[in-house]
């Protein structure tokens, strides 16, 4: 199996330079973070590297809105200038991890070139599932059965076992949690070229992984999420208004409910974990009320490893430091909560206190609404 050759592009010049080398008719494909472009415009194709350049005149700075993006959509910085097929036949290659069986599975679908979670919809029979047995690997008959069942036979046939089996090897030996190429084709010389593919590793294995840490763009991430990231705290952007910062994974969860259960929305996920420093803990209170979307903020935290008057003092300063405009329910309970309280009622600052998460929900959505 081949790949494409190609390089990536942030100026119409280079994308002309790179569609000369090639010769050939090429694909110029927008680098963002989200499925669907080819429907949207993200995905391009020129006949030669004049018209190369024209494209990419119009694709480098737009806004590319897709099926996976929000409606502010994903703007486009880079694209991809690669050689483009002719082919008569798209297929489908995946494996992810499936939690319920424990296992990762193999999936495949003669049916490629469109979003696997369509075609399951619309046409499961389709879809082919092959699971792994952690302890043996992928088996070199399940590679076989997998290849007879995308309907080839022959030299194609022998590729894509040797495909297939490679590909479970780079996601085995990445850490990933998705491996994906679609479409897979096959060429009018019955070769077969992955056209697109897509990878999702696992954060908390990147460690052992400098060289996929070197690839990270953190131009197609949220600006919080990465300034999160470098304090270890966990932070994802959402749509609603009120902001809440948490320790621990599942009392944010609950955290989030317990406010749409009272009618309000949260603006964010926000996981200061359980040994978190003060420095962590300011870091977070800052990035928790620079969302200009949040209108009130809501504190939640059950002080087991981490200690109440540790976050209350880290919460206090920062505060102070960007003068905080804005009304913020705490709940504390736990290691040092009594301590915890005292900081705050004697801080001056705009804090409503509450002892119950119930309490707090209903506090902070008020609040909100007053705004």
């Amino acid at each position: 199996m081949r790949i494409s050759k190609g390089e990536i592009a942030d100026t119409p010049a280079r994308s002309f330079e790179i569609a000369r080398i090639l010769g050939r008719k090429v694909a110029l494909k927008a680098q963002v973070h989200a499925g669907g472009r080819g429907k949207c415009g993200g995905i391009q194709f020129a006949k030669s590297p004049e018209e190369a350049r024209t494209i990419a005149q119009q694709m480098i700075g737009m806004t590319l809105i897709t099926p996976q993006t929000n409606q502010q959509g994903k703007k486009v910085r880079k694209i991809l200038v690669e050689e483009a097929f002719d082919f008569h036949k798209e297929l489908y290659i995946g494996i992810v991890i499936d939690r319920e069986q424990e296992a990762s599975v193999v999936i495949i679908s003669p049916e490629g070139g469109v979003e696997i979670e369509q075609l399951a919809t619309q046409k499961p029979e389709l879809i082919f599932k092959e699971y792994i047995n952690p302890a043996t690997g992928l088996l070199a008959s399940q590679a076989r059965k997998l290849s007879f069942k995308l309907g080839l036979d022959g030299d194609t046939h022998r590729q894509a076992i040797e495909l297939i089996s490679n590909l479970y090897k780079a996601f085995e030996s990445t850490d990933a949690s998705l491996v994906e190429i679609n479409p897979l084709v096959i060429t009018s010389e019955g070769k077969l070229v992955a056209i697109d593919a897509k990878m999702i590793f696992d954060d908390n294995a990147l460690f052992r992984h400098p060289e996929i840490q070197k690839m990270r763009d953190l131009d197609e991430e949220d600006p919080l999420e990465a300034e999160a990231s470098k304090f270890g705290l966990n932070y994802i952007k959402l749509d609603g208004n009120i902001g809440c910062m948490v320790n621990g994974a599942g009392l944010a969860m609950a955290t989030m409910d317990i406010i749409k259960y009272e009618g309000g929305m949260p603006a964010n996920f926000l996981d200061i974990g359980g040994g978190v420093s003060e420095k962590a803990v300011k870091k977070a209170f800052k990035i928790l009320v620079s969302d200009k979307d949040v209108k009130a903020a809501l504190i939640n935290i059950f002080g087991g490893i981490v200690r109440c008057d540790l976050v209350a003092n880290g919460i206090v300063k920062s505060a102070k430091e960007i003068r905080l405009n804005i009304p913020m329910v705490v709940r504390i309970e736990g290691t040092n909560a009594n301590i915890g309280k005292k900081i705050l009622n004697e801080s001056g600052m705009p804090f409503y206190p509450a002892s119950s998460m119930k309490e707090a929900a209903i506090k902070v959505v008020s609040l909100t609404k007053q705004k």
